[in-house]
């Protein structure tokens, strides 16, 4: 039988209890209709993954009583730094949950020339929540420990401003180089990819003067939603943890 993981926040220590938070006590107790009892596993942000049983399930709290440490997940080896040009919400949602599925790090929603989609202040706020609860699913049904940042849209020009030290590469299917060809990266690796309608030719020479290395990944031109898996799955494969 299955046995359900859920992410919290709080700290887990054998022989404690603690009092799970709204999201994963809505679905303990009202879509899984799971019982005092029931064995759950619970992981944190801290790379920590402990067995726990259920004693109280109720509409008001859940309450897991915690067991033995199952294993505590190490730092990946390569920090993917995903910046992605906002698209339409089933896209764009469907990018992040993959993106966590193939261990990024960290994503940037970028509002960019092309972007189709336009968020106000209060809409932001919204799609952060949304999207930082798809990364949770994401990472609670891959059984990843460690949560990627997600970043609230920010403009094109500061998120490219602002990227971490290393290698930081532009996926342009008009570029002549492979991944093969550019210096494997040490730590640190940005990926940009841009919207629906792609990066403007200004937005292009913009991020080659950040550092990007322009990329194309074989002879298609792919969707907003596929480059993004494609691209962490190649270089995973290459430089990161798909070997362990």
């Amino acid at each position: 039988m299955r046995v359900h993981r859920f992410f919290t926040s709080q700290n887990l220590q054998r022989d404690s209890q603690i009092t799970l938070e709204e999201d994963p006590s809505h679905h303990i107790h009202q879509v899984l209709r799971l019982r005092s009892g029931d064995d759950v596993v619970l992981f944190n942000a801290n790379g920590e993954e402990h067995a726990a049983t259920l004693i109280q399930v109720s509409k008001q709290q859940v309450v897991a009583s915690i067991g033995e440490a199952l294993r505590h997940e190490a730092e990946s080896r390569l920090a993917i730094h995903l910046l992605l040009g906002l698209s339409r919400s089933e896209r764009m949602d469907f990018a992040i949950q993959k993106a966590t599925e193939l261990g990024v790090s960290r994503i940037t929603p970028l509002l960019t020339e092309r972007c189709v989609v336009k968020l106000n202040e209060k809409k932001s706020a919204s799609r952060l929540i949304h999207w930082r609860r798809i990364i949770i699913n994401a990472c609670e049904q891959s059984g990843r420990c460690r949560i990627p940042v997600i970043d609230k849209a920010l403009e094109y020009g500061d998120a490219l401003s602002h990227t971490e030290a290393g290698t930081s590469i532009l996926l342009d299917h008009r570029s002549q180089l492979t991944l093969h060809q550019i210096e494997p990266p040490q730590t640190n690796l940005c990926i940009l990819i841009g919207p629906e309608g792609g990066l403007t030719s200004g937005e292009r020479q913009f991020a080659v003067q950040k550092g990007f290395i322009g990329i194309r990944l074989g002879p298609r031109i792919m969707r907003t939603e596929t480059a993004p898996l494609a691209s962490i799955a190649a270089a995973q494969t290459l430089w990161g943890d798909f070997c362990n």
